[in-house]
């Protein structure tokens, strides 16, 4: 089963535009929430992480807070680093 994963995110956030490059290089689907419009949304990802920092990645929902590549890489099940790909 593919694992579930939303972005929380915002326009002017550097690490959230890195954060969903690379979930684009690696082929995974993902629904990208703009927490500076979706004020709901953005109370939702406040009381469930505790944190108000974006990028917040929720996989299967568990979240990710900041642009941790090793954490999303166990959650998503990826045990190998494709070719040409770094961590950093």
């Amino acid at each position: 089963m593919a694992a579930k994963v939303i972005v929380f995110s915002t326009p002017s956030c550097i690490w959230c535009k890195k954060v969903k490059e690379y979930l684009k290089s690696i082929n995974q689907n993902f629904t990208d929430i703009d927490v500076s419009k979706d004020i709901a949304a953005r109370k939702d990802m406040i009381r469930k992480s505790g944190q108000e920092a974006v990028p917040q990645l929720w996989i299967n929902n568990i979240p990710v807070v900041g642009f941790e590549r090793e954490k999303i890489k166990r959650l998503l099940n990826l045990n190998n680093t494709k070719k040409g790909e770094s961590d950093g």
